[in-house]
């Protein structure tokens, strides 16, 4: 059977998984009990046995190895199902960043993790400020480094920590939890649409309890993991993927790069001067000392010395051109031309 094909049977049988914990005590705001959280994880697919690697534990250090590869090349093609939900994410977060909103990602423990790694690289990547993209976790900070016991329980401190954000209906907000069924996500989501911002959530397992208050809900599934509930690898990897293409998605449609250059760079350091000149060159094919002469007479902006280089202007013209043409480096250099 063809990896399409067995992708294709396994989202079948997934979908036939009904109401893991949208129908439990917690969907009526109430603590679901340790049994009762027991039989709703069983109905969970990333909580299953993964058939494949019930003898992990025997292997030799390769096979183990080779064992953990093979399920992770299984996340690829479960991400690659998602995109028309993934790109309905980066619309609304393009609108909400235009209209002066946030992109922000809620999540527990290495869910929300992977959401404060994917909000923090976007500012020294794009040169944002970094209150545009932002990553709140359950627990707060201690909770990046530390358990921070109960914190993925808590409905209340999921809206809490919004209110904190001053969230407002322009933000755009991504709820993340590998399971689906994290209250704290649940709660944030819940109070994010309740003041009309745009919803989306991450899952990994069909009929999600945070999907009920998503306006777009994105479930790779990726099967069970190598180890048992061992959410952090395949599930993890899964999210990366997607927080990945939701933030540079983003910043590519708010005019951030140029081919599939990161020319927003304002080289405040060595390395990010080099970084410039490097990209000013690739952008150009001038030389060195071309690349050189513009950043410097541009105070270091990648994106005013390529249209400088490109077109003759001077600094001053180019800056003027650029925001004309709203920041976007090709728009303003097909108006040059």
């Amino acid at each position: 059977m063809s990896s399409h094909n067995s992708s294709t049977s396994e989202s079948s049988a997934n979908a036939s998984i009904e109401n893991t914990v949208s129908t439990d005590n917690q969907a009526a705001g109430n603590k679901p009990t340790v049994n009762e959280l027991a039989q709703s994880l069983n109905k969970i697919v990333s909580e299953g046995r993964n058939p494949d690697t019930l003898d992990i534990d025997t292997l030799s250090t390769e096979g183990i190895l080779a064992r953990i590869n093979n399920e992770d090349a299984k996340v690829a093609n479960a991400v690659t199902s998602q995109i028309p939900q993934i790109g309905k994410a980066v619309d609304a977060a393009t609108t909400s960043i235009r209209n002066g909103g946030r992109l922000v990602y809620i999540g527990a423990g290495t869910s929300g993790r992977l959401g404060i790694l994917d909000a923090v690289e976007c500012r020294p990547t794009f040169s944002v400020p970094d209150e545009l993209v932002v990553g709140v976790i359950a627990g707060g900070e201690k909770a990046i480094q530390h358990a921070v016991e109960g914190a993925e329980d808590d409905v209340d401190a999921g809206r809490a920590d919004l209110v904190a954000l001053s969230l407002n209906h322009n933000d755009t907000v991504i709820g993340i939890s590998a399971s689906g069924r994290t209250p704290y996500v649940s709660g944030a989501l819940e109070y994010a649409r309740s003041l009309g911002c745009f919803t989306g959530a991450i899952a990994c397992s069909p009929n999600a309890a945070i999907f009920t208050h998503a306006d777009v809900a994105i479930c790779p599934v990726v099967g069970p993991e190598a180890l048992t509930g061992s959410t952090r690898m395949k599930s993890g990897t899964a999210q990366k993927l997607i927080l990945n293409m939701i933030s540079t998605s983003t910043m590519i449609k708010l005019g951030k790069t140029y081919q599939n250059l990161m020319v927003d760079v304002n080289a405040t350091n060595e390395k990010l001067k080099a970084r410039a000149l490097r990209i000013v060159m690739q952008a150009t094919d001038c030389s060195e000392n071309a690349a050189i002469a513009a950043l410097g007479a541009c105070n270091n902006k990648a994106k005013v010395a390529i249209l400088m280089v490109l077109t003759g202007q001077s600094a001053e013209q180019a800056t003027a051109q650029l925001d004309a043409s709203g920041g976007y480096l090709r728009s303003a250099v097909n108006k040059s031309e």
